[in-house]
């Protein structure tokens, strides 16, 4: 008889107890509802319309992790329309829109890698052999190259490429332009800081980054600048300067006269003009040609 009372028992507590957790849980459940009805935050819209006409590249370019922290910064008027160089101009005018701001008319870029020091042209000042990247091997007294400022050349641009539009060869990186949407993944990603975006139009552009003299320069590469400054004194239009030893150029100014190219002792002027192959003949060109000889002849 007491073991029934205390079986009784013990399974009225263990009710009790269980009632107490259930009730606890359905009224935790009203207030959240109760809160989330009377102090619910809606997104904001204006960010989700942004989000809705970015590229959605996700590329880092323009020091946000993503595209969804760049719409953030654009609505909140921390960053502007510029900062992004993949999104297409018909989006970036819907964007504009949004914002209420005046669309300001952007040129076309393209990154270029401002180095020619490969393994031809720059010795190492000593064997690496750790992480094989730009960053671990920069981490290491400023990397093995004996230029202070030459690509390092483990291909860390090319890693985080979106576009597949780097390549690297001989410990170089270049870059495609016909793939480069000027995302700037590369440019925040060198630990060397020598990938930048010029003009898309741009005729030439400066293949060195380095900053020294004559003679420091010769004495670790066969193509760095030495800072000589023919380029700027040839130029017939004025578009090139020298600052820290390196050409800069105006590209408003410049007209691809190539005129820098031709006198650059060190050939670190790089022409970006496509020169188109001739188009080998066709029967019917040929059939053309001689009959225009044979009026020629005729005449």
């Amino acid at each position: 008889m007491n073991l029934l009372v205390i079986t009784t028992q013990t399974w009225i507590t263990l009710g009790i107890v269980c009632g107490i957790f259930a009730g606890s849980a359905l009224l935790i459940g009203a207030l959240i509802l109760i809160v989330s009805k009377f102090f619910k935050v809606d997104a904001d819209e204006k960010i989700t319309k942004i989000l809705d006409n970015l590229a959605g590249a996700n590329c880092g370019g323009c020091g946000c992790s993503g595209c969804g922290g760049f719409a953030k910064k654009l609505a909140e008027g921390g960053a502007c329309l510029a900062d992004c160089h993949v999104t297409s101009p018909e989006s970036k005018a819907e964007i504009a829109k949004i914002l209420g701001v005046e669309l300001t008319e952007e040129e076309p870029t393209v990154a270029v890698v401002h180095c020619n020091g490969g393994v031809e042209n720059c010795a190492d000042k000593f064997e690496y052999k750790g992480n094989p990247t730009c960053a671990a091997c920069n981490s290491l007294l400023g990397g093995n190259k004996a230029c202070s400022y030459a690509c390092l050349g483990c291909g860390d641009c090319k890693a985080v490429c979106p576009e597949n539009a780097i390549e690297v060869t001989g410990r170089l990186a270049k870059v495609d332009p016909d793939r480069c949407i000027s995302c700037g993944a590369c440019i925040t990603t060198c630990p060397k800081h020598i990938i930048d975006r010029i003009p898309a139009s741009a005729p030439v552009y400066v293949a060195c980054s380095s900053q020294c003299k004559l003679k420091e320069v010769s004495s670790v590469c066969n193509v760095g600048c030495i800072g000589c400054g023919v380029c700027a004194k040839v130029c017939p239009h004025g578009a090139i300067t020298m600052k820290d030893n390196l050409p800069h150029f105006d590209y408003t100014k410049c007209t691809g006269c190539l005129t820098c190219v031709e006198k650059c002792p060190r050939l670190i002027i790089i022409s970006r003009k496509i020169i188109a192959e001739e188009t080998p003949a066709t029967p019917e060109d040929k059939t053309t040609a001689t009959d225009e000889k044979t009026d020629k002849k005729a005449e």
